[in-house]
């Protein structure tokens, strides 16, 4: 595979990421292709795809890990999976390099790619945010603040210190778009619902805090649907705090610039959800990006004047051919990322077969349909096709939005199963906090004392 041994054999097809752009190409592509026509490849560091829209319910408790993700082997039987990161991508020489997890790396050589490696967080240079903050980008992070909210729970429980039982208690949340929200309101709502079974904390208040740098949250939705959000959050005591940035978190001490400047928050946790920003991985390729970083794409998800590469999704430039406004781009959001991954792949078939075979390429278009967002039991907000609705209704349909698109048979069951325990019982408050540190119970073994031999 480091180098295509001649032009007589099938064109081979490579597709970077395992997220949603490159799962829905990649099983498109091996239902559209059989075999013999093309060779398929994925190169994803990961096993599995994650389905981020369930990344608060997993936080939250309400659904187990394992179930909101896709194994990719067992779902794209047809391709060649590499279990590696790309590195560097020379499209002028159709080679990909990637990094194996045992650190070693090859080359990949193709005749078309799919460039689909996402995004990350996107960070700010604030003293200390990336030694003591977390993010919610990933299933890691999410399981992490899971099992952080009921640690902090049972140390303000067990504590005799005041300050430290205050510090346990808060929680500070940076970014009020949907991830900051969607994070906040699940989790403030799973943490109130946790302090129950704390006797010791019945007297006292998880303080929850949502910091935004501008004048509102949510700019993805329209202005009343925010602020009934806020509304909803500061019903159950979250305080948002608007037009106000992070200066420095040293120390667990959160400083801040704007309308709060020179206050001091003391708190144990703090979760960065301000934004994103394309995989670094494309700093080391030779295809055409904008100024913010993404992969240039036209309307037919093909690399803007790069014949064999294509792309879509969160780390993609491509043009939302049912906005007026000229130059608009798709939202980087799964709803695009699923669609554009179907579009995309019957181009680039249409593309391997020609037009005598597969007639033309066709540009993508999907008018937005709006969105939805839950925020705990039996709340949320939606806004669809102009049509708002909020509290109960909100919370059914974003439930049913997004187990309709799991893209599992078997991760539909089992969500659908944790929903209904979720329903039926009580949440479990087991932190296992040991899956953070699975060395430490070796390691204190090794430093205890031999057990004497001796008897009496």
């Amino acid at each position: 595979m480091a180098a295509r041994p001649g032009t007589d054999h099938p064109p081979r097809i490579l597709v970077i990421g395992g997220g949603h752009l490159g799962l829905y190409a990649a099983q498109r592509l091996q239902q559209r292709l059989p075999p013999g026509e093309a060779e398929l490849i994925l190169a994803e560091p990961l096993t599995h795809m994650t389905y981020q829209p369930l990344l608060p319910e997993v936080a939250a408790g309400t659904v187990e890990p394992r179930h909101v993700t896709v194994p990719v082997r067992p779902a794209l039987p047809r391709f060649h999976v590499v279990t590696a990161e790309v590195v560097e991508l020379r499209h002028a020489d159709r080679t990909a390099r990637v990094r194996l997890i045992d650190g070693s790396e090859r080359d990949l050589a193709y005749d078309h790619v799919v460039v689909g490696p996402g995004t990350v967080s996107r960070t700010a240079p604030v003293p200390g945010l990336a030694e003591l903050a977390v993010g919610f980008e990933t299933l890691g992070e999410a399981v992490f603040l899971r099992n952080r909210v009921i640690i902090q729970l049972a140390l303000a429980a067990s504590t005799s210190d005041p300050a430290v039982r205050r510090r346990a208690l808060t929680f500070v949340v940076f970014g009020a778009g949907y991830a900051g929200v969607e994070a906040v309101g699940e989790l403030s709502d799973r943490s109130m619902d946790a302090i129950k079974t704390f006797a010791e904390l019945r007297h006292e208040k998880v303080r929850w805090i949502l910091v935004e740098p501008t004048d509102r949250i949510l700019p993805e939705v329209s202005p009343a649907l925010g602020e009934y959000t806020a509304n909803v959050l500061r019903a159950r005591g979250v305080e948002i705090w608007l037009e106000t940035s992070i200066a420095s978190c040293v120390g667990g001490r959160v400083r801040f610039h704007g309308r709060h400047a020179g206050d001091v928050v003391e708190a144990n946790t703090k979760v960065w959800t301000a934004g994103i920003r394309p995989h670094p991985m494309l700093d080391h390729t030779d295809l055409p990006r904008d100024p913010e970083g993404r992969v240039l794409a036209d309307a037919y998800l093909r690399v803007r004047g790069t014949p064999g590469a294509w792309t879509g999704g969160d780390c993609a430039a491509v043009p939302d051919l049912t906005c007026d406004e000229p130059g608009a781009l798709c939202a980087p959001t799964a709803q695009h990322a699923i669609r554009q991954g179907r579009r995309l792949a019957d181009n680039l078939v249409a593309d391997v077969r020609g037009p005598q075979r597969n007639g033309p390429p066709k540009p993508y278009r999907h008018r937005y349909a709006g969105s939805v967002m839950g925020m705990g039991r039996m709340q949320g907000v939606a806004e669809v096709y102009g049509v708002r609705l909020s509290g109960t209704p909100a919370w059914l349909l974003h439930r049913v939005y997004h187990w309709l698109m799991l893209p599992s048979g078997a991760g539909k069951a089992r969500v659908l199963t944790d929903w209904i325990f979720d329903a039926l019982f009580s949440r479990d408050i087991s932190a296992l906090a040991e899956l953070q540190e699975p060395h430490k119970p070796l390691q204190t073994a090794a430093r205890a004392p031999a057990p004497s031999t001796q008897t009496a």
